[in-house]
């Protein structure tokens, strides 16, 4: 494309894509900021003004207007308008250093030192430092590592489930909440154990304008209480009773006062593997009630399938966490009424997402 300047006025001529890219790029919102006023720049000047308009109506210089449409005019592409590449400072390590650094950042550090479990910025430097001779700065290692997004100091928590029939387990489960039977009942049942009665020394004091909320760090500890609760999947009620014990004599008292709430139909009972959902007391319990029990086992480590789990922690903010007990009984009043509570007002199915395919996971 030719550039004139006639009587100092830009003469551009924009063929309808490229004039069509520039409007798009003008009006954007989430663009670069230079670049939206460049784009703009190339169609003030593509429409005859004068270079003293288009720099005035654009914020910027006349040498600016001039720049852009010559070096437009050159290559008239949409990706003109970037910044050009630039040298930068020299590069003063090595290639192979740096990949040494990343190499050492993603190793195992007991093989080198039997007393260090996670790598650090100060380690990193001196085991370089052994290894190569380089002595390189820890703000370098610092910014290599990000450059890759490699974070060893960083440790997050991962339980695998060693269970070989996970995936099979985990979709019977899911169909039972998705697509449970037709006159039937689903229960999730899991045991929190060790519920805390903590009494604070002093009240909690309540947030106001501009202050947080503040706790006491000292309490008396009166004991512990042993919640069972079955969560109806359809309903969203909850069936609890509170023990001082978690034994399979507690869990079997539970379970008989489950079979007086639900008289009729056969019953899904999901939970997990502990050793007191096992044996033959089951059989006989089932036998007892015509074999209206149906146990269904979360895969090995994999609680987080029950759904259970989704209502214990609610409880746990609301009522647990903050809480001041002044007894066991005090604990497991409270506890009990919020589930009455819980069951009058706010009772409600969790809408499950998961159906057990671990490829769209994430989408759900």
């Amino acid at each position: 494309m030719d550039l004139a300047i006639v009587a100092d006025v830009v003469r551009l001529i924009l063929s309808p894509p490229v004039r069509a890219a520039l409007i798009s790029l003008a009006r954007s919102e989430k663009e670069e900021h230079r670049l939206v006023t460049r784009s703009r720049i190339i169609l003030s000047a593509a429409s005859g003004k004068s270079v003293g308009a288009v720099a005035a109506g654009c914020g910027v210089t006349c040498k600016t207007v001039r720049k852009w449409c010559q070096r437009f005019a050159q290559n008239p592409v949409v990706s003109t308008l970037s910044d050009a590449p630039r040298n930068g400072r020299p590069i003063q390590i090595p290639s192979d250093i740096r990949c040494q650094i990343i190499k050492l950042a993603c190793s195992n550090p007991l093989k080198r030192d039997p007393l260090r479990n996670i790598w650090t910025i100060g380690s990193l430097k001196q085991q370089l430092q052994q290894e190569t001779g380089w002595n390189v700065s820890s703000s370098e290692i610092h910014r290599i590592l990000s450059s890759k997004e490699i974070r060893p100091h960083r440790v997050k928590m991962w339980l695998h489930s060693p269970d070989p029939d996970f995936s099979v387990k985990v979709k019977r489960i899911c169909s039972l909440y998705v697509s449970p039977p037709q006159k039937a009942t689903v229960l999730c049942i899991d045991e929190k154990t060790g519920m805390q009665a903590l009494e604070r020394k002093y009240p909690f004091k309540h947030a106001g304008v501009g202050k947080v909320g503040r706790k006491e760090f000292e309490y008396v500890r009166h004991g512990t209480r042993s919640l069972f609760a079955a969560l109806d999947i359809k309903t969203g009620t909850i069936t609890g009773h509170c023990s001082p014990y978690r034994g399979a004599g507690d869990l079997l008292t539970f379970m008989e006062h489950l079979a007086k709430v639900y008289p009729k139909g056969p019953i899904y009972i999901v939970w997990d593997n502990l050793n007191i959902h096992h044996g033959d007391r089951w059989k006989k319990f089932n036998q007892r009630h015509r074999h209206r029990f149906r146990f269904v086992y979360t895969p090995l480590h994999a609680s987080w399938i029950n759904q259970i789990e989704i209502w214990f922690s609610i409880l746990q903010r609301r009522v647990l966490k903050h809480g001041s007990f002044k007894t066991c009984d005090d604990l497991q009043r409270k506890v009990l009424q919020f589930i009455q509570r819980w069951n009058t007002y706010e009772a409600h199915p969790f809408k499950w997402l998961f159906k057990g395919n671990f490829d769209n996971a994430k989408a759900c």
